[in-house]
């Protein structure tokens, strides 16, 4: 696309409401273009449209009208979740309108530059990790995108000499075109998204858009214990900067002895430490079991988090006070209560297998699972050796036979689903009793549900909300 200022007096289409479509709308009208705001949800389910309306923008709520794009329409703005296959979208493409999503308009606009994190899993914690750590090195971090604040409205609030750090999905990254962040992070890349994407290809090729515009002076970090990730690096114009927990790296971010590949082989050897090596120095960051996060899984975010904000310019000093104090997000393996010696944690925000995976396998104790969500199409066979060291399993959601089954063929014997006639929060409470019941004293009771939580919930965070109060009202 052009710069957004260039859409003065041209018509731009604004597809879905949510916070980023609002964000997005009120800057196009801000620099004088003809604003539509089309949602298909009906009015009353639309409360921010009253506000856009207020301001003169148009919002059409309930329908896609058929002509909605047409001859006049310079730019398709669209939701992220919202899929190519949609109507508006397909009409946009065959009259050749450029269709992006908020991420590439809020690039033209910033004036920081921008650090952006992609990946399958753990990107939150390590979104979040960044921005303390450029906070606590006084570089004036404004975290969004993803997580909290649509860029839309981060890159107003910026300052020059600033960081935007933006938490990016693989549905953003695919509406982008000149979208180039200073410094990238790809995490890692597991199975999932395919229900919107199609097949793994778009998918991994959505994400390695975030690596697309970078040039020399740019930095692409990216996870080294990751097959997909390392060919991510090949052919690219920016530095690479990888992270690994099993290899000794001459140039990067590494635990030093470096863990096995074997789960919970070598973990008795001497004490491990996060160092960065660039140069022929080495320099020692901290003690990985000093960090404030438990999980092989948090180690490797935070080995990504350090190689970015290193890019970015914080000083290797200052890092380690902030990842001592950093003690997780809410929704990713939360600690929530513990109620007759049984531990509660909430982990939402697992939203495929690979997630709820690496959740389980980071706690030592017995864990009673309460698993199942939305149905993408999946059999769950992967989760079948995890499912054998379970000591219990709920589950819920149009996915819970097919968890029930995985459960079987695992031995698993304690495995149970829940009535989900009731109202999404009704059945939710129903599982976290049904969990309850098969815990006693020094077990754990997890919600990790390896699943999107759409089929029931808003969102992972109602979901996992209504998980953390139905533990403290036991």
């Amino acid at each position: 696309m052009n710069h957004p200022s260039t859409y003065s007096g041209q018509r731009v289409v604004v597809l879905g409401l949510a916070r980023s479509g609002v964000s997005v709308a009120k800057l196009f009208h801000k620099l004088g273009a003809d604003v539509i705001v089309n949602d298909k949800k009906d009015r009353e389910l639309c409360p921010e449209a009253d506000e856009l309306s207020a301001l003169g923008i148009s919002v059409l709520c309930g329908y896609h009208p058929d002509d909605l794009i047409d001859g006049r329409t310079a730019l398709l703005v669209k939701n992220p979740g919202i899929p190519y296959s949609a109507a508006p979208v397909q009409a946009a493409l065959a009259r050749g309108v450029e269709v992006i999503t908020e991420v590439e308009a809020a690039y033209w606009l910033s004036p920081a530059p921008i650090i952006g994190i992609t990946g399958s899993n753990g990107k939150t914690t390590t979104t979040t990790l960044i921005g303390k750590l450029l906070e606590a090195a006084g570089m004036k971090p404004i975290v969004a995108g993803n997580i909290g604040l649509p860029l839309c409205e981060a890159v107003q609030e910026a300052e020059q000499d600033g960081w935007i750090v933006a938490e990016l999905s693989s549905f953003q990254l695919k509406g982008t075109a000149a979208f180039r962040p200073q410094v990238g992070l790809l995490l890692n890349l597991a199975e999932t998204h395919l229900d919107y994407h199609g097949d793994m290809e778009d998918y991994v090729a959505s994400k390695r858009k975030l690596f697309a515009n970078q040039q020399e002076g740019d930095t692409a970090v990216l996870n080294w214990d990751d097959k997909a990730c390392r060919e991510a690096a090949e052919g690219l114009r920016a530095a690479v900067l990888p992270f690994s927990l099993y290899e000794r790296l001459e140039k990067g971010v590494c635990v030093e002895p470096p863990y096995s590949r074997e789960d919970g082989a070598g973990e008795a050897q001497a004490e491990r430490r996060i160092v960065y090596r660039a140069d022929g120095m080495e320099t020692a960051i901290m003690p990985v079991d000093a960090l404030g996060i438990p999980g092989r899984h948090n180690a490797a975010n935070a080995l990504a988090a350090i190689a970015a904000a290193l890019a970015a310019g914080a000083p290797a000093a200052g890092l380690a006070k902030p990842l001592e104090q950093f003690k997780g997000v809410e929704h990713r393996l939360e600690f929530v209560a513990e109620r007759g010696g049984v531990a509660y944690y909430n982990d939402s925000k697992a939203t495929n297998p690979t997630a709820t995976t690496m959740s389980v396998r980071s706690l030592k104790r017995p864990i009673i699972l309460i698993a199942g969500g939305l149905d993408r199409g999946s059999d769950y066979m992967e989760l079948l050796p995890l499912f054998r060291g379970l000591k219990g399993l709920v589950t819920l959601g149009q996915t819970k036979n097919k968890l029930l089954k995985v459960a079987e063929l695992a031995g698993l014997t304690n495995a149970q689903s829940v009535n989900d006639e009731k109202d999404a929060e009704s059945t939710l409470r129903q599982a976290v009793s049904q969990a309850a019941s098969l815990a006693e004293a020094g077990d754990i009771v997890l919600l990790s549900p390896a699943c999107a939580s759409w089929d029931m919930f808003a969102s992972y965070e109602q979901r996992g909300s209504i998980f953390k109060q139905s533990a403290h009202t036991l």
